[in-house]
């Protein structure tokens, strides 16, 4: 009889060890395989005082981020802007823009934060989207804007609103949560 329950004894030890082995395999295989994959956001260039290395000739108007080589098509990671100007554009025309002076003028308002203006949205160019809410928005569809790069975070925005606001140059400015990229293809 001693045997019988031995037996079942390691069976029961057997079972729970599988059980155990199994739930702690499910729980590590996604935590694997998320490592695995390549982080193919880009981080944001936000300090126009600071050379950013990338593989990419951006146009003094554009946000820079780092670009590896050889990508075609890229996305960057999440970033806070301060919109300080936009003007509706027909689609169908890429001469409505915020001109360079404007923004060159604001850049000289902040200096270690790249001020960047959106142009029309063409293949190799850069695209801006809005993801402040729940439904993504293209902001260069129907608009064209002059916005100032606030930072990773919501509390950096809004220390870099009050001072934008303290400027007095752009009393409509407001916070956005952007991402930016382009689609070389």
């Amino acid at each position: 009889m001693k045997t019988v329950g031995r037996t079942k004894s390691r069976l029961g030890m057997n079972a729970a060890l599988a059980l155990v082995l199994i739930a702690m395999s499910s729980t590590t295989m996604p935590a694997q395989s998320h490592v695995k994959k390549s982080n193919r956001s880009a981080v944001i260039c936000g300090d126009p005082q600071v050379a950013c290395k990338t593989t990419v000739d951006f146009e003094a108007n554009d946000l820079q981020f780092r670009v590896p080589k050889n990508v075609v098509i890229l996305d960057t990671v999440p970033f806070y802007a301060i919109m300080l100007r936009s003007i509706d554009v027909d689609p169908n025309n890429c001469n409505t823009f915020i001109p360079e002076t404007d923004r060159l003028a604001a850049q000289t308002l902040f200096p270690d934060h790249k001020v960047f203006t959106s142009r029309c949205a063409e293949p190799g160019t850069l695209f801006y989207e809005d993801i402040t809410k729940s439904k993504t928005v293209y902001l260069t569809d129907k608009h064209n804007f002059m916005a100032v790069y606030a930072g990773a975070t919501l509390s950096q925005a809004k220390a870099l609103l009050l001072k934008v606001k303290a400027s007095g140059n752009y009393p409509g400015a407001n916070i956005r949560r952007l991402r930016t990229g382009f689609n070389g293809t």
